[in-house]
């Protein structure tokens, strides 16, 4: 049985600032695991592009490892926590552990709800209506390409009605995966949790903090758009030195080395004052707890 912490809307912002609190106190090692985890990402991506057969192959490969990479930097980032050196090892230490199945199971609930709402999709929708719609989207699509303005006409007559319930649809679904996973992983590495019942409680947790949960994302896009269009500049900078291609590829790599360790450390710090036995610094002194 786990025990849930009531924390207030601040803490959603308390998240992200231990986020990049544990990048300052480790900027180079925790960095670097992110640029390996590119590096690698890019030589799947150019197996991918040499030899085309195998592209669905390397694009399966790529999501599968996505939840183990992101293990190995809450790893990581719980050493410098911890006052412990971090190491490219680091990256592997969940899958030595042992913890790899649990962790890739934690894709099960996303291919799940892919199914579902596309099946729910074809049963609200209908497969002439479905047939329709992108016969629409492809003349509207010639009609742009062409200079002109599409005709209101085309869309006459579509169910929009049930379109926008389906998509209202799947924005609930999409946002109850992403609750389901948000502290699953910490609970599995750290707490030896049972990858279902990580899941319910990261759900349940999320739900019960929903105002928090919204203040973070709201802050977190906030941050990366800012860091984006910041390295964004230096690298159109630097794109008049080095060429647009090389700066693009050194922007790519410092955003994902700045992004990748802040949200690990973020989903590490709501973890630990939402479920953790000792809730992190600016935890509520006397949360509300209900039992799971």
């Amino acid at each position: 049985m786990s025990t849930i912490n009531k924390v207030p809307a601040s803490a959603g912002a308390e998240w992200l600032l231990a986020g990049f609190a544990l990048l300052k106190r480790a900027p180079v090692p925790l960095a670097t695991l992110s640029v390996l985890w590119g590096l690698l990402s890019m030589g799947v991506m150019l197996v991918a592009v040499t030899l085309p057969a195998m592209t669905l192959a390397m694009q399966f490969l790529l999501v599968l490892a996505g939840p183990l990479f992101f293990a190995g930097m809450l790893w990581a980032v719980r050493e410098v926590d911890e006052g412990r050196p971090v190491t490219p090892s680091n990256l592997l230490q969940p899958v030595r552990d042992g913890h790899a199945p649990a962790l890739l199971a934690t894709l099960l609930p996303q291919l799940l709800a892919a199914l579902v709402m596309g099946a729910l999709l074809f049963v609200m929708v209908g497969t002439e209506q479905l047939q329709r719609l992108a016969d629409v989207y492809q003349q509207m699509q010639a009609v742009a390409a062409a200079g002109g303005q599409p005709d209101p006409s085309l869309v006459e007559g579509l169910p929009a009605g049930r379109l926008l319930l389906w998509l209202l649809l799947v924005a609930v679904v999409f946002v109850a995966v992403k609750w389901m996973t948000f502290i699953a992983s910490p609970q599995i590495l750290f707490s030896n949790t049972h990858v279902v019942h990580a899941m319910r409680n990261s759900l349940r947790a999320c739900a019960h903090n929903w105002t928090a949960m919204l203040v973070f994302y709201l802050l977190a896009g906030i941050a990366i758009f800012a860091v984006g269009m910041g390295s964004l500049l230096v690298a159109s900078l630097l794109a008049l030195v080095l060429g647009p291609a090389l700066a693009m590829g050194l922007w790519q790599f410092v955003l994902m080395a700045v992004v990748m360790p802040v949200l690990a450390g973020a989903a590490y710090a709501a973890w630990r004052q939402m479920l953790g036995g000792s809730p992190a610094a600016g935890a509520s002194a006397a949360p509300t707890r209900i039992e799971v």
